[in-house]
Formats: structure tokens, C-alpha cells, sequence
């Protein structure tokens, strides 16, 4: 144990940050423990974790004190931040900043920043092809995201930039699965066209940043895209049709009808969409299943993964 590089890991109890400690756990050779920030370290996710070999430590993003601490010591950082709690772009900027300067801090070794685009490098805030939200974001969950990289590059911090892709358990968690209609028949709704939407499983997103870790620094200074696979929403919805045992068909909708769903963030994921889709050849091309596969050989396609997780879709 004693001469295993740690890695600390943010938001442990959360999709990404929970299935990098798993990875790690469950593979006892890779050479790295498992540093699990959280919270509230009496949670039942942190004990769950402790209870697989996870050293779990408690670590507030918006407490740079707790961070410092967090990481000393640490060969690697796996930092992230999760907008949907607080939908505060200027907050996320903050908590990466916090991180950036922890990782410095401490003399992390690499870290591995899960990022996204910075959409108005494409989109400016002048261009009226999607609204500008916030005053002076397109996609905020993306955007500050993006921008945020550069604190990482100024401080001359090791690191890997991972563009993630679109989680298929939203499907289970974020009421993004397919609904039943007035007829009763199962609808997958997307503003996507016929544009293929990156999608993967959420623990392979762990799994690939293990991958990341393994390589040494080889991937450090670079951006890593990675995706399960590339679909459309036809290709997903018939693969929906085989696994659940039911019709389910594509309903495509206009960016300007989904953001006008009235949920919580429905402008900013309209807003999203539509980026993915326009600028769909771009998007795409940054995040190669084979890329990801060679970094975790068990990685899932569509199909696999609702093998998997068929029953935990609500279909309502």
C-alpha cells in the first residue's frame, strides 16, 4: 500500500468521481489508491466506498482550505464540477479555480479536468442562432466549463483535459429517457435532427480516466475525448425498441420547442443540443469511441449498457 501513488478524487459520491474510486478498487495492480473527497463522509455512498478500500476524506468545493488539504500528498487529481446543483456558472468557475490552485498547491503530479467546450468560441454572444442566457453565456454548463481550463494552464498544473459526453444513465436519473405519449406509446425526444448525439456510460467515464492515469504522462497537456459510441436519436430509440421489448420512436423536436419545455435548465440543454447538432462533425470528431476503448477495454456500447440497465429506465 505504502508505495501506491494516490489519487484524489472530487465528487466521489457522483457519477464520474464514483466510478474512477471503483475503477481503482477493483483493480488492485493498476499501482494507484483511491483518495475519495466528499461532503459528508458519513453519507451512505462515502461508506459504501470506504467499505470497498477507499480512503474517504471530506472536501467542500467551495471551501479551498479543505481542497489544499485534500490533495496534499496526492500523486493525481480528478477534479470536476457538477452545475446542476446550483445552476451558477460563476460558482463552478470558483470551484475549479479552488481546484486548479489546490492541485498547484500541492505539486500534483496530473490531474484530469473534466471539461466541456466553451460553445461561444463557435457561437458568440452576438450570434442570435441560439439566445444568449445569463447575459453572457449560450450553453452555461459547458461555457464556464471551457473557459475555466485556462486556470489549470496558467498555473502550469499537469493536466488532462477529458471532454465527456452525454451520460445514457440521464435516462435513469434526469427524466431524459423515453416517455409515453397520449397514445401510450413510448417517445425518445431530442433536438437532434438527424445528427448522431456521443453518449456513454457513466462509469466508463471512470474507468477511461483510470485508463488516462495508467499512461503516465502521456496524455498530459492534451484533450481526451471519449465516447460509448456516436447514434441518432433513431438508431437510439430502435435499440430502445429491441431491449425494452416495445415500440419507442424517435420524436424529433426544434431546439426553440425544447427549450421551451419549462423544466429546470431546459434553455441551457436546448441550447446544448442544438450546438451538438450544428456543429455535429466537430463535436464528434473530439470524442472517438476508439479512443476511449483503448483506454478501457470493457467499455459499453448503447446496446450493452441497456442490457444492463433496461429495468431502471422509468417509463412513464
Amino acid at each position: 500500500m505504502a508505495d501506491k501513488k494516490v489519487i484524489a478524487v472530487v465528487g466521489a459520491t457522483g457519477a464520474q468521481g464514483g466510478g474512477l474510486v471503483r475503477a481503482i478498487v477493483n483493480d488492485p495492480g493498476s499501482g494507484f489508491v483511491a483518495r475519495a473527497l466528499t461532503r459528508d463522509v458519513n453519507s451512505d455512498k462515502a461508506k459504501a466506498l470506504a467499505k470497498l478500500g477507499a480512503e474517504v476524506v471530506a472536501a467542500n468545493l467551495d471551501d479551498a482550505e479543505s481542497l489544499k488539504r485534500a490533495f496534499t500528498g496526492a500523486y493525481g487529481a480528478f477534479c470536476l464540477t457538477n452545475f446542476w446543483e446550483h445552476f451558477s456558472p460563476e460558482k463552478e468557475y470558483a470551484q475549479v479555480k479552488a481546484q486548479a490552485d489546490a492541485a498547484k498547491q500541492a505539486g500534483v503530479q496530473h490531474a484530469i479536468w473534466s471539461t466541456l467546450e466553451d460553445t461561444r468560441k463557435r457561437v458568440p454572444l452576438t450570434d442570435n442562432r441560439m439566445p444568449t442566457l445569463m447575459g453572457k453565456y449560450k450553453v452555461p454548463h459547458f461555457d464556464a466549463k471551457g473557459e475555466a481550463d485556462q486556470e489549470f494552464t496558467k498555473l502550469g498544473v499537469p493536466t488532462t483535459f477529458l471532454l465527456t459526453s452525454f451520460y445514457w444513465d440521464n435516462m435513469i436519473f434526469f427524466g431524459m429517457g423515453p416517455k409515453k405519449g397520449p397514445d401510450g406509446a413510448l417517445a425518445l425526444t431530442l433536438p437532434m435532427a438527424d445528427k448522431k448525439l456521443p453518449g456513454i456510460a457513466a462509469e466508463d467515464i471512470g474507468k477511461c480516466a483510470l485508463g488516462i492515469f495508467k499512461q503516465g504522462r502521456e496524455y498530459i497537456g492534451k484533450r481526451v475525448g471519449i465516447a460509448g459510441e456516436h447514434l441518432t436519436g433513431a438508431e437510439m430509440a430502435e435499440a430502445m425498441t429491441k431491449a425494452l421489448g416495445q415500440p419507442v420512436r424517435y420524436n424529433e423536436v426544434t431546439p426553440e420547442v425544447y427549450r421551451g419545455f419549462g423544466f429546470p435548465g431546459a434553455d441551457d440543454l436546448g441550447n446544448m443540443f442544438q450546438f451538438k447538432r450544428d456543429f455535429n462533425d466537430l463535436f464528434c470528431g473530439a470524442r472517438n469511441p476508439s479512443v476511449a476503448r483503448s483506454l478501457n477495454p470493457g467499455l459499453l456500447t448503447f446496446e450493452a449498457w441497456l442490457a444492463q440497465n433496461k429495468s431502471r429506465i422509468p417509463l412513464t
